[in-house]
């Protein structure tokens, strides 16, 4: 038996941060029911798509789910959402305050309908403030938060993290405040309001650097690869690519001397204290590139690791997605779309030895389980189903 199995999600949400979170739930063998409205999730759309005519960004995030098209403007959705929210533990939906008023889709409305349920929303900026009702979205949190700032070289343009990191984090947070509003149910028997967004998590990332300004009215610096404050800490080029490698204090230093066979460099008194190396910055770095730049990637990787010298070789996704380590680690998942066809996805994030897993069946296609769930899950009978579609309430 999984961790959440008999746990029923109700997932209002769309695009990624939502959809994560749910999809998590699902893995862990929760029955997570998408509602959706007729046009489907935006992110259905959105490119690339998939040899079998699905998008990479929507099956990244809603695998193991069960479809449900839901025409909220329709005067009977709303009876439905309350048969829905009557038997569920949870209810996690993404639309902007002033737009989930406009829905009815409600926490102190919802919790008396059913006091056990943990009501979970996300928004962009956070459920209070003058900017509560604001869309967010990764890239302009990432602008927004600060984020943004600390990335790319000094004196270049912004830079965007190359991953929706604040969207998908957000999925994570909204998930561990979940598990925790559903631990502590078992003690009050009483639901939550669970509230995250992607500014507050954006921020909460920052970590050091929010806390050094905090106390200390230090701004980070933007270093490329690198950070400012431990020398050497990025990317260097080789012959054939590059590699991540650092000296993370003065010994790591003296054996990352050792490895590149420059121990000259490790007794020169302007490189012997992470200070010094960080104030001789200029002059070291370029000495270093020197080095790297006369072997391979292998090469370098193999005399780092060999002087315990931390290291990385620079992947692409092609590499990363075919790595034996990866692939030991259970990161690349076999699923099963509705057509019975086998597709990849990602794994997750933790695992549990007792109790986890991974969802078999792959991401929906828009509505694929309406009737089922209607049917099997809030009692309607097929005349009042064919009724429902009649009236294109579903």
């Amino acid at each position: 038996m999984s961790a959440l199995t008999g746990i029923l999600v109700v997932d209002l949400s769309r695009v990624l941060a939502g959809p994560f979170c749910g999809q998590l739930m699902a893995d862990m063998g929760a029955q997570v029911i998408k509602v959706e409205s007729p046009d489907g999730d935006e992110n259905r759309q959105w490119p690339p798509i998939n040899p079998n005519g699905q998008s990479s960004n929507f099956a990244s995030v809603n695998r193991g789910k069960r479809s449900l098209t839901l025409n909220m403007k329709a005067p009977e959705a709303a009876d439905i959402l309350a048969r829905l929210v009557r038997k569920a533990d949870v209810v996690l939906h993404s639309f902007l305050p002033n737009t989930a008023a406009r829905l009815g889709i409600d926490y102190e409305k919802f919790s008396k309908i059913n006091p056990r349920l943990v009501f979970c929303s996300i928004s962009g900026y956070g459920a209070e403030g003058p900017l509560r009702n604001k869309p967010g979205y990764d890239l302009m949190v990432q602008a927004f938060s600060g984020v943004m700032s600390t990335t790319g070289f000094e004196g270049g343009p912004p830079i965007r993290t190359g991953v929706s990191f604040i969207d998908m984090a957000t999925g994570m947070s909204a998930y561990a405040a979940i598990m925790t509003a559903l631990v502590a149910r078992q003690s009050t028997g009483k639901g939550d309001w669970v509230r995250a967004s992607l500014l507050e998590t954006a921020v909460a990332i920052l970590g050091y650097h929010g806390v050094s300004w905090l106390q200390g009215g230090v701004m980070p610096r933007r270093e490329g690869s690198g950070v400012w404050h431990l020398v050497p800490y990025q990317a260097f080029r080789c012959q054939d690519g590059h590699l991540l490698a650092g000296a993370t204090n003065d010994a790591a230093w003296r054996r990352f001397c050792t490895a590149l066979g420059c121990e000259e460099l490790a007794s020169d008194t302007r490189f012997t204290t992470n200070q010094n190396r960080a104030d001789n910055r200029d002059h070291l770095i370029p000495r270093l590139e020197q080095i790297f730049a006369t072997k391979t990637v292998e090469h370098w990787t193999a005399q780092l690791e060999l002087n315990n010298v931390p290291v990385a070789p620079l992947q692409t996704i092609d590499r990363v997605m075919t790595h034996p380590q990866l692939l030991a680690n259970a990161m690349v998942h076999t699923a099963q779309a509705d057509d019975g066809s086998a597709v990849q996805l990602l794994g997750t994030p933790f695992k549990l030895v007792h109790g986890g897993g991974i969802a078999a069946q792959a991401a929906p296609k828009l509505g694929a389980n309406t009737d089922a769930i209607l049917r099997d899950v809030l009692d309607f009978s097929t005349d009042e189903v064919r009724a429902l579609r009649a009236r294109e309430v579903v």
